[in-house]
């Protein structure tokens, strides 16, 4: 209880620092104590500074911290759910669909910019759809086998798809580039404004089946004896995982490793595998992560911002490998 209770004050503060640094740093710098100040209300900080906190940094920076958490946390349900150390989102097709919703929209309807996340948010559930439908038909009925077969299926359907549409008109594929890289722009509270009830829903029901994923992970005979329902518990994990990964991709874009690396690393910090702790924490780590990452992108080539997406494959791949490496 010691170790997990450290493991959340050190993500709490990085989480904190991470906002902080967010607000304050980018191609014009405000002074940490400045930024404290225009939070709290206070009268601290030049006209010019408070705008660029309120109106371009304080959006963006909650739209990381809301999509850190939610892919992270994605990740968390569905690795229990499917007893799989593997899975995240990528495995119930939410992110090939998504970019194909997204690319669809970028490419035919180019006047139409604004539908992109709605585009995006529908064909990543419409994807995760399709993958329910087909793993809970027929012979072993949402078996984790069959519900990872039929995610790669779809994934490999909607990617096929959105290259064919950037393949068909190249001219317009420069505008897709930043979606497929993933990545946050500051473009205020439109974008989280619409979206924000498929990630209330998302994290509500994640956080519902915390204590019955603890029951899972005993095995489905022991679930089943304890009174839960494994299958109907791998659908709902499923279906709030979808929501949360189809949210964040409307937001964000094609943001790869995230939800596959953080559950991993937040078990290991607090040598447990209980849900009741791995998820939650990993809503923390996630968030902090991702600011952290979109900060650096921002300052990295100042005034040039770089897609995040890149720093989390960076980050991703060597802990992706060590994983596989210990699966087989």
């Amino acid at each position: 209880m010691a170790r997990r209770t450290l493991v959340y004050a050190a993500l709490a503060v990085a989480l904190a620092l991470a906002a902080v640094a967010s607000l304050a740093l980018g191609a014009v710098k405000v002074p940490f104590g400045e930024v404290v100040g225009i939070l709290f209300g206070g009268q601290e900080g030049t006209d010019a500074n408070r705008q660029i906190v309120e109106t371009l940094r304080l959006p963006r920076t909650a739209e990381a911290l809301v999509v850190g958490a939610a892919l992270a946390v994605a990740g968390a349900v569905l690795q229990g759910a499917l007893g799989n150390p593997l899975a995240s989102p990528d495995v119930i097709g939410v992110t090939g669909g998504a970019g194909f919703g997204a690319i669809l929209i970028i490419i035919l309807f180019p006047g139409s910019i604004a539908l992109l996340p709605l585009g995006a948010l529908f064909f990543g559930l419409l994807a995760a759809a399709l993958v329910f439908a087909i793993a809970w038909s027929g012979a072993n009925r949402g078996s984790t086998g069959k519900v990872i077969l039929a995610g790669i299926a779809m994934l490999t359907l909607f990617t096929a798809g959105t290259t064919s549409l950037l393949a068909a008109f190249p001219e317009r594929a420069p505008s897709a580039i930043f979606f497929i890289a993933g990545g946050l722009t500051s473009t205020g509270w439109d974008q989280l404004g619409t979206i924000w009830p498929y990630f209330l829903v998302g994290f509500l029901l994640a956080a519902a089946l915390i204590r019955p994923l603890d029951r899972l992970s005993l095995g489905d005979d022991v679930a089943a004896s304890l009174g839960s329902r494994p299958q109907a518990i791998r659908l709902a994990a499923a279906v709030a995982a979808a929501l949360l990964a189809a949210a964040s991709a409307a937001i964000a874009g094609l943001l790869g490793f995230l939800g596959l690396v953080v559950p991993h690393v937040v078990r290991m910090a607090g040598g447990t595998s209980s849900h009741t702790f791995v998820v939650p924490a990993s809503a923390l780590a996630g968030a902090g992560l991702l600011a952290a990452a979109d900060t650096l992108a921002r300052v990295l080539r100042a005034p040039i911002e770089m897609p995040v997406g890149p720093f989390m494959v960076v980050l991703g791949i060597p802990v992706f490998l060590w994983l596989l490496r210990k699966a087989v």
